[in-house]
C-alpha cells in the first residue's frame, strides 16, 4: 500500500463478493488457476493467453489497480511476455493481437498486410526475450506501447544491463491514471517505469471513456509459465456515478 499513500486521499477501496475467476472473460491458453490467479500461458511453446475484466472502467475517474506478475523460472530458453492492455477494440473481449514477439497484442509490422492487433489501445509490455524487430535490447525490459504496435525506441531496464524478469518471483505492478490531470504513472516493485500526460479519450480512444483492460501473453519456441494475481483496483466514485470495479484480497 506504499504507492497509495501520496494518492489521492479521496479514494475508496470497496470489495466485491465475486471471486477473481468470475470478473475476468478468458481466451486461448489463459485459465483459473487453483489459488485465485489466472494463468495466461503455460510453460509449452506457442502458446496465447488473455484475461480481460468484464466491467469496464471509466476514465473520467481515478483509478489505480496493482496485481503481482510472474513470468517464469526460465532465463536463457524463456519467452515471449505479457502485455497489460487498455483497449476500446470493436471486437470487445474478444480482441487479440499476434503470438510470439507481438505477446498477444501487436502484429509482426503494422506496415504490412496481414497479423493482427489490439485498436484503440494502450499497453505495457513486459518483454522477457529479445526481438531484434521490435528494436528490442538484448536484456528484459518495461515498454509503454499504444495502438497495437510493439516497436519502441524507448524502453525500462532499471539502467542493469542484466535485467531479469524471469526469476521464479511475483513481481508488484501498479497502474494509476489521475483523471483531472490526465496523467498516467506505471510502476514496478515500487520503481517508476513511465509517468505521462495524455488526453487518453481523444488522442487513443476516440472520444469515449469507457474503455476495458486486461492482459496478454505468449511463448514462441521459446517459453514460459506466466500468470498475474490482481490484488487491488482502487477508484475515486462519483456521487452520479459508482464505478463497479474493484477486487482485493
Amino acid at each position: 500500500m506504499a504507492v497509495l499513500q501520496h494518492f489521492l486521499p479521496t479514494l475508496l477501496l470497496v470489495a466485491l463478493s465475486l471471486p477473481i475467476k468470475a470478473q475476468f472473460s478468458l481466451m486461448g491458453s489463459a485459465k483459473n488457476m487453483p489459488d485465485g490467479c489466472i494463468q495466461l500461458t503455460p510453460a509449452e511453446p506457442y502458446s496465447e493467453g488473455l484475461a480481460y475484466y468484464n466491467t469496464l472502467l471509466d476514465l473520467k475517474y481515478d483509478f489505480e489497480i496493482g496485481f503481482d506478475i510472474y513470468f517464469g523460472a526460465r532465463d536463457e530458453n524463456g519467452a515471449d511476455g505479457i502485455a497489460f492492455v487498455i483497449q476500446n477494440d470493436p471486437r470487445g473481449n474478444q480482441a487479440y493481437g499476434t503470438w510470439g514477439e507481438c505477446l498477444g497484442y501487436g502484429t509482426w509490422d503494422r506496415s504490412r498486410p496481414g497479423g493482427t492487433y489490439i485498436a484503440p489501445s494502450i499497453a505495457v509490455e513486459f518483454d522477457t526475450y529479445q526481438n531484434p524487430g521490435q528494436n528490442d535490447p538484448d536484456m528484459d525490459h518495461v515498454v509503454y506501447l499504444e495502438q497495437g504496435s510493439n516497436f519502441h525506441t524507448i524502453y525500462f531496464n532499471n539502467n542493469d544491463p542484466a535485467y531479469n524478469l524471469e526469476d521464479n518471483r511475483l513481481h508488484d505492478f501498479r497502474f494509476r491514471w489521475e483523471a483531472n490531470e490526465q496523467k498516467l504513472t506505471i510502476l514496478l516493485d515500487g520503481y517508476t517505469v513511465y509517468t505521462g500526460v495524455k488526453d487518453l479519450a481523444n488522442d487513443i480512444f476516440e472520444g469515449t471513456t469507457l474503455v476495458r483492460w486486461g492482459f496478454t501473453a505468449s511463448t514462441g519456441r521459446k517459453y514460459n509459465l506466466q500468470y498475474f494475481c490482481l490484488r487491488q483496483l482502487v477508484f475515486n466514485p462519483s456521487s452520479d456515478n459508482t464505478p463497479l470495479i474493484y477486487h482485493s484480497e
